[in-house]
């Protein structure tokens, strides 16, 4: 067997760092893990309870008509309905019956900072990039979200992943504690198993999650910044748009 280098070993380093697509130290913020965090699936077009204030995902809560921003159903549409579809690595994740207009690989957090009168109240002491570039001096601007499309860091198992924030949920909108929190704190929400997020159709698949529409599934995660976000195909569409009118 033949000895290696120094220079060999750190080569063989920088490659499996590259091929794990994660930084081992962030450029960035470092940011507090949540572990052990029942993680749901949703997606854009869903309508889970037409009865509910927060049952369809025609819209979220930083945009009235999302179904439309996106470019439609992030699915299958079978008799009316927008359902999930299994998706792959063959094809990026990629929705395989529609184009996107934004990133399929977004999520969302129990933290509501524009719609949510307790969280819009409290985000610009609880956000940790309240004070940076972008987000000073507009904690009043309703117009604004400071959660809108910033990144989080997904790992399920040796899967790890990354998506955008574009909804507020599950279950709970103002659940600084568990969002914010440096303890680990388990989520506020009952419902659906106690999920503290949802992901969408791409972040199930590239997660390797075992259940198409469950929640059984447990995920890892972080918020990270933008300089922290590997390529990958997450990058290959990266929304920008900012919250809609309502």
């Amino acid at each position: 067997m033949a000895l290696l280098t120094a220079s060999m070993v750190a080569v063989a380093i920088l490659i499996a760092a590259a091929c794990g697509g994660d930084a081992a130290e962030p450029d960035g913020r470092a940011y507090p893990p949540h572990t052990g965090i029942v993680a749901t699936t949703f997606w854009v077009g869903e309508v889970l309870d037409p009865d509910s204030p927060d049952g369809s995902q025609r819209l979220s809560a930083y945009d009235a008509d999302w179904l439309a921003s996106y470019g439609g159903c992030d699915g299958v549409e079978r008799d009316g309905r927008c359902d999930t579809e299994r998706r792959t690595a063959a094809n990026d994740f990629f929705p395989t019956r529609m184009t996107p207009r934004q990133n399929p690989f977004y999520l969302d957090l129990p933290f509501d900072d524009r719609n949510d009168p307790a969280a819009f109240e409290q985000r610009g002491r609880v956000v940790p990039w309240a004070s940076d570039p972008g987000y000073a001096g507009r904690a009043a601007d309703r117009s604004t979200s400071f959660m809108k499309n910033r990144w989080v860091r997904i790992q399920h198992g040796a899967a790890v992943c990354y998506g955008q924030i574009e909804d507020a949920g599950p279950g709970e909108y103002d659940d600084v504690a568990y969002v914010f929190g440096t303890d680990d704190r388990r989520p506020a929400n009952t419902r659906f198993n106690g999920a503290g997020m949802d992901v969408s159709p791409a972040l199930n698949g590239c997660l390797g999650l075992r259940e198409l529409d469950g929640q059984h599934d447990v995920v890892d995660w972080r918020f990270v910044d933008d300089v922290d976000v590997p390529p990958g195909p997450w990058t290959r569409i990266v929304t920008t748009s900012p919250p809609s009118p309502w």
